[in-house]
């Protein structure tokens, strides 16, 4: 029956298209008489655009990311006054007629041939669906202005498109199918995103006022869009007012039911969109797991393909952020340092054995305006997570050097003598791995503190001594101590080659909080290095799952973790955190300060977390240095590891393990690494001439670490003679 009437309009669109346009010269004409042909076409039906959904790890919804807002739903969840809302003013007909109402088109066509343009569509629900489709599969601006085009040429493909859709689907899916695709105004796409954006409700919960808005939307969308102001807004209460004397003319309501509902006001709230990582309140976090996507080749071979993936796929994103620990963060960093300050702090947790990072947190807010309490990249992550160059990592880097040390067969209790300052030997003392000359005997590097002497691998750490360090390095030699660094999957944040100078050890290089505590939480699972990881799960928009596993090596012998971890502990009792103190279980870090204060930090872990603080100002370390400056409403002369990073991951871990069974470390092999083999010397604290402290003390006064600890040029040599091969 369907096709029998579309048989009969196609004498009347020939008769009809063989007629010259009132006005123009023959321009409406259809010369190509295979046009004419109204024989169903298959219609390719694409995906529609779906935002994208991010979990956290326990599936809270953290996060949305979408290039069109949309929620697609069954037409079941869709309010029956909304149907009849949008069947009445857009094709009352819609149940009764085949893919086209003949009566629409004729009446549309006549007047389209009396004014000389196509000025009148007659387009049924299943015509409109088809011209979304085909609008919605354009991608360059030639494509979609093709499927927008005022021509007959359009409206016969339409035409034979519908018809092919009105054999395939039910008018019920038909219908569906189109409240899903249309575009109301507002940058809501669909029916459900459009009841929440319009009205903060459901597409099931709209009542009889707000459904005929959104059907009187649907047609003009641009100029009654309720967010272009107050001619738009008054533009679409008329449209509404339309609809419902539409809906009383065809008996779907009472007269009196469309005053009612005349009488009330737009009522548009203009509910925020949900989406992008400014919106969500783990910005950090979610700009993480976004660049994991865009760099990601597996999810498609370009970075634009990769963000069609991302933003149009509707896809359910797992993640690994536990919400009480990125509160612990938080809550932590909050404590001692203000939104308002301009150094930054930032933190990153990411559990041993895993990679799994557990949360990413930050003093300031991300955000792109010009506020002064906004910052708008990924403070906590490297470039390649949406990142900056990053912060220099002052001392935490001496145990990479320590680490080397253990691994070629020092013990706990060996050492050698420091002095007040260190001066290498020669050019050839120091070698990058390309076994080029890079030392420097022109540069002094000095303690500030004055502790030099007999150091241990121990004191000598406990002390975070920068003399012993550089003969320590120059000991076990450079290239393993970078190399040692790399396994542990050190790098720089801003992706250009690590910088090798004998200043090494003292934490030249800029690093970020997530890539410095993955390599810690690696000590922790007894040398295990796994990749930091973000993403559990994608399932995508069919139900199709595909989950992710840690990336995981062995890079440190288990027994030069054990005893790495067991020297790092006595930082805390012994060392440069003893003012601060641990957290009620075993524990391990490392202080850094870097040269003149210019950034400071603190990187530890138990067998069950780890994390890395860091603090500087993002204006430019070098220039703006941590020294007389107010932080938290707390006044300090220099900033050191000891007096914020390291007390803001106390507090963290503290409260992020509460209620976690504590894990032990693993013992030392005693017999491998306990008392001294060659280098014994006496363990006692010396000061810089070799002179014994008089208060036996093992570290500087009130805790503080050493600093003096390298920069780029002055004690890494790049710019001096050291730096030449």
């Amino acid at each position: 029956m369907r096709l029998a009437g579309a048989g009969a309009l196609a004498g009347v669109l020939a008769a009809a298209l063989a007629l010259p346009a009132v006005g123009g010269a023959g321009t409406l004409v259809v010369a190509a008489s295979e046009e004419l042909n109204l024989s169903p076409v298959d219609l390719p039906e694409p995906p529609l655009a779906e935002k994208t959904t991010v979990l956290d790890a326990e599936g809270n919804r953290i996060a949305q990311f979408y290039e069109e807002y949309r929620e697609v739903v069954p037409l079941s969840a869709v309010s029956e006054v909304m149907k009849t809302a949008i069947i009445s003013i857009e094709d009352y007909r819609f149940y009764e007629h085949g893919p086209i109402d003949i009566e629409g088109t004729i009446r549309a066509l006549a007047k389209n041939l009396a004014s000389g343009q196509v000025s009148q569509g007659g387009s049924t629900i299943t015509q409109q669906y088809v011209k979304q489709v085909l609008l919605n599969t354009a991608v360059t601006e030639k494509e979609k202005n093709k499927a927008l085009e005022a021509s007959y040429a359009r409206k016969l493909k339409e035409l034979r498109h519908a018809m092919a859709v009105e054999q395939k689907y039910t008018k019920d899916e038909i219908l569906e199918k189109y409240l899903n695709i249309a575009y109301f105004g507002a940058r809501a796409n669909g029916i459900e995103a459009a009841a929440k954006r319009f009205f903060g409700v459901s597409a099931a919960e709209l009542d009889l006022a707000q459904a005929a808005t959104l059907a009187g939307a649907v047609q003009l969308p641009n100029s009654t869009d309720p967010e272009g102001g107050r001619d738009n807004r008054r533009r679409l209460l008329e449209r509404r007012n339309v609809v419902l004397d539409r809906m009383a003319e065809l008996g779907k309501i009472t007269p009196q039911e469309a005053e009612r509902a005349k009488a009330r006001k737009l009522g548009y709230k203009g509910t925020p969109l949900p989406g992008g990582c400014e919106s969500s309140p783990y910005p950090y976090f979610c700009m993480y797991v976004r660049h994991e996507i865009l760099n990601n080749p597996s999810f498609g071979k370009t970075e634009e393909s990769r963000a069609r993936f991302l933003n149009r796929g509707g896809l359910t994103i797992e993640t690994t952020l536990d919400r009480r620990m990125q509160a612990a963060a938080e809550r932590a960093i909050r404590k001692r340092v203000h939104v308002s300050d301009i150094p930054v702090a930032a933190q990153a947790l990411v559990q041993p054995g895993t990679g799994m990072i557990k949360a990413m947190a930050a003093s300031r807010t991300y955000g792109n305006s010009a506020r002064r309490n906004e910052i708008s990249y990924n403070v906590v992550a490297d470039v390649a997570h949406g990142g900056g160059i990053g912060f220099q990592a002052g001392s935490t880097f001496k145990t990479f050097t320590l680490i080397a040390a253990l691994k070629e067969g020092m013990r706990l209790d060996d050492g050698l003598s420091a002095g007040a300052g260190y001066r290498a030997p020669g050019y050839a003392t120091f070698k990058n791995c390309k076994g080029q000359n890079i030392g420097d005997p022109t540069h002094t590097v000095t303690n500030d503190e004055g502790s030099g002497g007999f150091k241990t691998l121990r004191t000598g750490t406990w002390d975070s001594v920068n003399t012993f360090f550089l003969a320590l390095e120059e000991r076990v030699g450079l290239c393993d101590t970078v190399r040692t660094a790399r396994s542990l999957g050190i790098k720089r944040a801003d992706g250009e080659p690590l910088k090798e100078f004998q200043t090494f050890t003292l934490g030249i290089n800029e690093m970020d909080p997530v890539t410095v505590a993955t390599a810690y939480a690696a000590i922790g699972a007894r040398g295990k290095y796994c990749a930091p990881m973000a993403i559990t799960r994608i399932v995508d928009r069919d139900g199709r799952a595909t989950d992710y596993r840690p990336e995981c090596r062995q890079a440190l012998d288990p027994e030069v973790a054990d005893a790495t971890a067991d020297i790092l502990s006595g930082v805390f009792t012994k060392g440069t955190m003893r003012h601060v103190g641990g957290i009620g279980r075993d524990a391990a870090g490392k202080t850094g300060t870097t040269d003149d204060h210019a950034t400071a930090w603190f990187a530890g872990f138990t067998p069950d977390l780890a994390g890395a603080v860091s603090i500087g100002d993002p204006r430019g370390s070098t220039e703006h240095k941590l020294r007389g400056v107010t932080i938290g409403g707390r006044y300090y002369g220099a900033v050191f590891g000891g007096d914020i990073p390291g007390p803001i991951w106390r507090d963290t871990m503290m409260a992020a393990l509460r209620g976690v069974r504590a894990t032990p470390f693993h013992p030392v092999n005693s017999a491998r690494f306990g008392g001294c083999g060659t280098g014994c010397g006496s363990s006692r604290p010396m000061n810089g001439d070799g002179a014994e402290r008089p208060d036996g003390a093992e570290g500087p006064p009130d805790g503080e670490e050493n600093v003096s600890e390298g920069t780029e040029t002055g004690q890494g040599g790049e710019s001096g003679p050291g730096g030449s091969p």
